[in-house]
């Protein structure tokens, strides 16, 4: 994947392209919001990472300038500041993703992937599928080895975006905004209850596990 970094901190530019680099990735760098802006029009890329804060043009300008210009790469913004406001902005202007600082590297990177994924993925598609198990978009139901799952609308919610993100893994943070709808943490272990109800029906009485948990990280749905 060819990633666009825009960031004035150089510690932070570095440890990013160091990061990235080993994740496999081309990673090519901005240190101001217009050099990241001419960066962004010109490279071909798959996905910007932008900084909120920066010298010039602030991110808020260089997305607001990105999108009116017709370009629709995914864009991830990363910034200290965390309040819902200024997420909801980011996202208002066309962000794709928001990642307050400070943040763990893992996560960074899962996002990446999803924005890259979610950016290829064909609009039309109607069923998604890992091993035996498939979900049908269209008729809101879930088999696995040809038997019917009786999932609630939550836990389907929940499984779809497991197998939108297959393979990779996916945090607490990223299933709480993406299948909760919630920008913050309510400090409960809503996660982790729905995510041991969705395995009990997914999992168990099958030959081969399917949902792993990736300690310290979140979660997995991979082939056995």
């Amino acid at each position: 994947m060819k990633i666009l970094v825009i960031e004035d901190d150089p510690e932070m530019r570095e440890f990013l392209v160091q990061g990235l680099g080993r994740a496999g990735h081309t990673v090519h760098t901005a240190a101001d919001g217009d050099a990241g802006l001419d960066a962004a029009r010109q490279a071909d890329c798959d996905v910007i990472i932008l900084d909120r804060m920066l010298p010039g043009l602030d991110g808020i300008a260089v997305l607001r300038a990105l999108r009116e210009a017709g370009q629709t790469t995914p864009v991830l913004m990363l910034s200290a500041l965390g309040e819902v406001d200024h997420r909801v902005s980011g996202l208002q202007h066309g962000a794709d993703d928001y990642l307050a600082k400070p943040f763990s590297f893992v996560e960074l990177t899962a996002r990446v992937e999803a924005l890259h994924r979610r950016d290829a993925k064909p609009a039309d598609s109607t069923t998604l599928q890992i091993a035996d198990l498939k979900l049908d978009l269209i008729g809101h139901t879930a088999q696995r080895d040809n038997q019917t799952i009786d999932l609630w609308p939550l836990e389907f919610r929940l499984l779809e975006y497991l197998l939108r993100n297959a393979g990779r893994v996916v945090t607490r943070n990223m299933l709480l905004e993406n299948v909760w709808n919630l920008n913050f943490d309510p400090q409960t272990n809503v996660v982790e209850v729905h995510m041991s109800r969705l395995r009990g029906k997914i999992d168990k009485g099958f030959a081969a596990r399917l949902i792993h948990t990736v300690r310290g990280s979140g979660y997995v749905l991979r082939e056995p």
